[in-house]
């Protein structure tokens, strides 16, 4: 990015107010508890954050010039994000090991996208976009993987691309609602809802650790941190799980659901 792009990104008083704004009305808010059952749904501030932010965008307030200098902000936030939870894995490193082979495998988890997701989606007439949408949670590392192996107009691309836009903005509201009410509602342990929180992106993360952390505060340092590891992994092994085990199952699996779908 060049100097001159710096500067006027940082001049930006619009998008800096406006942000301002949103964070003292958020916060003002504070947090939220809705009692379902024997469970609980945490509304918390950055999920309105999400949604005020969203709304804006389609009022005058946000132009283009604000939209396009909000990008590069995000990822300088998720840094500040990432170095807060490098610091708390830290001391807490010998419980995230004693986890053994459960953090470790993990990222396999993941594959269940593929086995609930994609049965669905040829249910509903989807074509091979389905192989696209449902081999991942379809973060940056797949969709480098599909446009890689399929092409950026292919169908298999045009659906990976439906749910990198959905799960940017709605997949940090999804995960900050489901952990914290299924982690109220199941006997399963808080910690091992922090491992699933890592999917291989910050904001989804952050919002599910953020709903665990509400729900659970004396677990806060453990939750960061298999949260952070988890999401640490998943970045780091998840685009090798998709390429040798996900896209290949996921063809496999559709090749023999649509193999009698004219009959």
């Amino acid at each position: 990015m060049s100097k001159e792009k710096v500067v006027s990104l940082w001049k930006d008083w619009r998008l800096h107010g406006i942000v301002l704004i949103i964070v003292l009305i958020t916060e003002s808010i504070g947090t939220f508890s809705i009692s379902v059952g024997p469970g609980v749904i945490l509304l918390l501030p950055m999920l309105y954050a999400i949604i005020i932010g969203l709304v804006l965008y389609f009022t005058p307030l946000i132009k283009e010039k604000q939209a396009k200098n909000a990008e590069p902000i995000i990822v300088l936030a998720v840094s500040l994000l990432l170095a807060k939870i490098g610091v708390t894995i830290g001391p807490a490193l010998p419980e995230v090991i004693a986890a053994g082979p459960a953090l470790l495998l993990q990222e396999l988890g993941n594959l269940g996208t593929i086995l609930i997701a994609l049965p669905v989606a040829i249910w509903l007439g989807l074509g091979r976009e389905s192989i696209g949408m449902t081999h991942s949670v379809g973060r940056e590392p797949n969709v480098g993987l599909i446009m890689d192996k399929y092409g950026m107009n292919s169908p298999e691309g045009r659906g990976v691309m439906a749910v990198y836009i959905f799960g940017t903005v709605f997949g940090a509201v999804f995960m900050g609602l489901i952990s914290g009410f299924l982690a109220t509602i199941t006997p399963l342990n808080p910690l091992s809802f922090a491992m699933a929180s890592g999917v291989g992106s910050g904001s989804m993360m952050a919002a599910a650790s953020g709903s665990l952390i509400a729900a659970y505060p004396e677990l806060e340092t453990q939750i960061i941190a298999y949260a952070g590891a988890s999401n640490l992994l998943s970045l780091s092994t998840g685009l090798w799980v998709s390429i040798f085990i996900g896209l290949p199952l996921t063809e496999k699996l559709y090749k023999f659901m649509t193999k009698n779908k004219g009959a």
